[in-house]
Formats: C-alpha cells, sequence, structure tokens
C-alpha cells in the first residue's frame, strides 16, 4: 500500500484510528441519516490539521476513496463510504472567540451548537443554521441559510479565513488575502476542495432574540405564505423566520387534541430592538388566526436549537430543495396540494427568505450564485422507521416535481440529495466554469468526490 498500512496511520495521528473488529468501530462509522449505513476501512477521528493531513494522503496514496464528516449532518450520507477512509472531524469543536475584533474562529467539526454557546457569552452571534446540531463547517460550505441571514447575509459572507487541507496533503490558508481563488471557492462551492479544519468568522451584536413558532389552520394556509412573501420583501432586515409545514408535535402549547395534524407555520425571529419585537412578530398574526404559538423573547441560542427535538440522530432522511425568484399563488397551490401529506412529525418543509442582505452580495463575489432569489425552499422528509422509506421518498419527489415548475433550475447544495448530481451546474450558473477551475487547481484528480461533485 502506498502510503503505508493502517497500523503506520496510526502511528502518525494523535487522534483515533478505527478499522473493522476495533473497538468503537461501529460507534464511530455512525452517521445522522440512518438510511446510510456503510463500512468504511479505516474511520480517523481527528485531533488536530496533522491528523487530517495524514488521513487525506493515505487514502490518496493507497487510492482509496475519501470522505469527510463535520457535523455529520449530510443528508445524502457523504460523510461515510464503504471500504474508504473517514475524515471525522468531531474531536475539533473547539470555538476561540475574541470579542474585541468580534470574531471567532471554530474548529472543522463545531456544530452551531458549539458556536453559539460561545459567542453568545459576549452578546455576539452570525448567520447559522436551523437546528444547533447542525456542523459550522458543512452548513457554511454550501453558503449558509439561517435566522438571521436578511440582516447579516449568509454564513459564508461573514467567513474571514478557513484552514484548509488538500488533496495532496498541504496545509492552507485561505482568505482575501491568501488563495483567495479558493477563499472565493469555499463560500458556496461545498466539500469539493478540500478539508476545512478551522473557520473565522466576522461577528455582530446578536444577544435576545424575539420570536418563535406560530401555528395556523392548514385552510389559512394560502393566506399565510401570500401574506408571508409581501411583508418580507420589505420587511426590515433585523426580521427573519420562515413559513413551514408541520405536524403538530406533542408540545404543552398547542392543544392536546390538535397533536399529529398538519399546520401551516410561521417561526419568527426579531434580531434588532427589542423593545419593538412584539410589534414586528405580531404582524403575523394579521395573516389569519393563530391556533397556537410560543413566541416571546429568547436567547438567540435557544430559538436556534428549538426544534433539535424533532430531529434526532438516526431518522431516515431524504431532501429536496429549490431557489425561488417569486413565491407566486401558482407555487403557493401546488405547496398546498402536498403539504398535508407529511409523512411523519419529523418531517418538515421550510420556505426560507433569503433577500435583504444576502442580495447586496454580488452574484460572482461567492461561489454561491442566486443572489437574485428570494427564498430557498426545501422538502425535507424525515421519518424513523425504515419500512416507511419508499412512500416518503415518494412524498418528497412528487412534492418537488410539483414546485420544480415554480422555481429556479437550482438549489441549495446543503439541502440536496444523492440523486441530484445531475443538478450541480445548475446549482451554481455562471459561477461552474470557475468553479471548475479552481477544481482542476486543487483537487485535479477529484479525490473530495463525495459531495454534489464538481467534476475537474
Amino acid at each position: 500500500m502506498g502510503e503505508g498500512t493502517i497500523e503506520d496511520l496510526r502511528e502518525r495521528t494523535r487522534g483515533s484510528v478505527y478499522a473493522a473488529g476495533d473497538d468503537g468501530y461501529d460507534e464511530a462509522r455512525k452517521v445522522y441519516n440512518a438510511m446510510h449505513d456503510k463500512r468504511p476501512r479505516v474511520v480517523v477521528s481527528c485531533e488536530n490539521a496533522g491528523d487530517v493531513m495524514a488521513a487525506v494522503k493515505f487514502a490518496a496514496g493507497n487510492g482509496l476513496e475519501l470522505a469527510v464528516r463535520g457535523g455529520s449532518h449530510s443528508v445524502p450520507g457523504f460523510g461515510t463510504v464503504d471500504d474508504g477512509v473517514v475524515v471525522d472531524l468531531s474531536r475539533m469543536r473547539q470555538v476561540r472567540v475574541d470579542p474585541y475584533t468580534r470574531t471567532a474562529r471554530a474548529g472543522g467539526g463545531a456544530t452551531w451548537g458549539d458556536f453559539n454557546a460561545a459567542t453568545h457569552a459576549f452578546g455576539l452571534a452570525t448567520t447559522g443554521g436551523i437546528i444547533s446540531t447542525t456542523g459550522v463547517g458543512g452548513l457554511t460550505l454550501g453558503g449558509g441559510i439561517g435566522y438571521l441571514a436578511r440582516g447579516l447575509g449568509l454564513s459564508c459572507d461573514n467567513l474571514i479565513s478557513a484552514d484548509v487541507v488538500t488533496a495532496d496533503g498541504r496545509f492552507l490558508i485561505a482568505s482575501e488575502k491568501e488563495n483567495d481563488d479558493l477563499f472565493w471557492a469555499l463560500r458556496g462551492g461545498g466539500g469539493n476542495f478540500g478539508v476545512v479544519t478551522a473557520l473565522e468568522f466576522r461577528l455582530e451584536p446578536v444577544d435576545t432574540i424575539y420570536g418563535g413558532p406560530m401555528l395556523f389552520e392548514m385552510s389559512d394556509a394560502a393566506a399565510v405564505l401570500a401574506g408571508f412573501r409581501d411583508l418580507i420583501k420589505d420587511a426590515p432586515e433585523q426580521l427573519g423566520g420562515f413559513p413551514a409545514f408541520q405536524l403538530a408535535p406533542p408540545l404543552p402549547f398547542i392543544p392536546e387534541d390538535r397533536h399529529g395534524d398538519p399546520f401551516a407555520l410561521i417561526v419568527g425571529c426579531w434580531a434588532g430592538s427589542p423593545d419593538q419585537g412584539e410589534q414586528q412578530i405580531a404582524q403575523f398574526r394579521e395573516f389569519a388566526p393563530v391556533v397556537a404559538e410560543h413566541v416571546g423573547p429568547m436567547p438567540y441560542p435557544a430559538l436556534n436549537a428549538a426544534f433539535d427535538g424533532l430531529v434526532p440522530a438516526g431518522l431516515q432522511h431524504y431532501w429536496k430543495a429549490n431557489f425561488v425568484t417569486e413565491l407566486t399563488d401558482d407555487a403557493i397551490q401546488a405547496h398546498l396540494e402536498h403539504a398535508p401529506g407529511l409523512p411523519a412529525v419529523n418531517s418538515t418543509v421550510h420556505i426560507y427568505p433569503i433577500n435583504g442582505a444576502c442580495h447586496r452580495v454580488a452574484a460572482d463575489a461567492t461561489a454561491f450564485a442566486y443572489r437574485d432569489a428570494n427564498f430557498a425552499t426545501v422538502i425535507a422528509g424525515m421519518w424513523p422507521d425504515p419500512a416507511t422509506n419508499d412512500a416518503g421518498i415518494e412524498w418528497v419527489r412528487n412534492y418537488y416535481d410539483a414546485v420544480a415548475p415554480h422555481s429556479e433550475s437550482g438549489g441549495y447544495v446543503n439541502f440536496m440529495a444523492d440523486d441530484d448530481q445531475g443538478r450541480v451546474a445548475d446549482n451554481y450558473k455562471g459561477n461552474y466554469d470557475r468553479l471548475v477551475e479552481v477544481k482542476r487547481k486543487y483537487d485535479p484528480d477529484n479525490l473530495f468526490h463525495l459531495n454534489q461533485n464538481i467534476v475537474p
């Protein structure tokens, strides 16, 4: 074997190396989406960039496939591979905050829960995801849509620099000043260009927000979606959140006899002046009568973690996604045809607004190209029982087929399924050819192909 044996790899790493038969191997190979049950030849649980370099060289030198796992939320299961090498960053979760420069540096395995806990101590934040167990690295590399995006831009818009291990095992720093072509590609281009072992972000003052979920009858869903569409177009950029569809979970603020019923939701997040929060969120109540709500002031990390309980590790996942320039009345009707069939309480549909600050970044300034889109839609099929996979997947696909004619050809790469490889060029529009050039420079042999792959 060109780069030595697994025993040699163990000697070159400070972290743990798990091979089949080792104690801890079965736990080490698990990923968030239980639909993907693979058996890697080796899982390298890295503690530092040196471990990552050793693992990458081992995979490349031995002609093995390489999977990279950060927060482990990859719905297509890109964080694992049969008979290959898994670079597991989950031990690299440290977050260091500099409150004076308003920056934070996060390890490649940090989650948004880790990040928010560290930054909130100083009353600071940047745009993160919707679930706190999502990885910082994976979300950011795909763009980074979240509650604060209308005011602060995408996660990738707030990235200052990244530490990267490339396909040849080199360690590089990517920023506006160093390897700027790589830095451009990392901001939306996904995991195509290397293993990102650390990320540095700019932060803004965000402490207590005002918001939470409001539930509306499905019969009022058209009015709710149209109302949100019209309001968010010119709303203050501190107003975030999204409309959604959800089966009511068994929560105390929801009438018990309505648990399990389908509802339209708005999850609001006002991140501006606290004394304006109640007034801003109250606008959503004008769309239709509210059946139940859990709205009020809360620490920003509490909202970011509010839905974690619905999506624990070990569910079955199958998702589809599109960017939407205009949420037309016809598009809303397509949603209403399929949303009531949500297959489980874990499943959901979210329609994220990505205007405001997201639109002030040029389409070619980062790899994230859809700066003219107003919404990013995800049809997130999630359920616990693998016996219902066929039915759940069919629901997602039928739903997607119905809304696709009212959407753009491309979608948000973080929400794509493993059968969406044919859409990669559409996901990047005019930026695709430039991404191919960067790929050829940093990964000419396509070692990093377990992703929404940009082929060199």
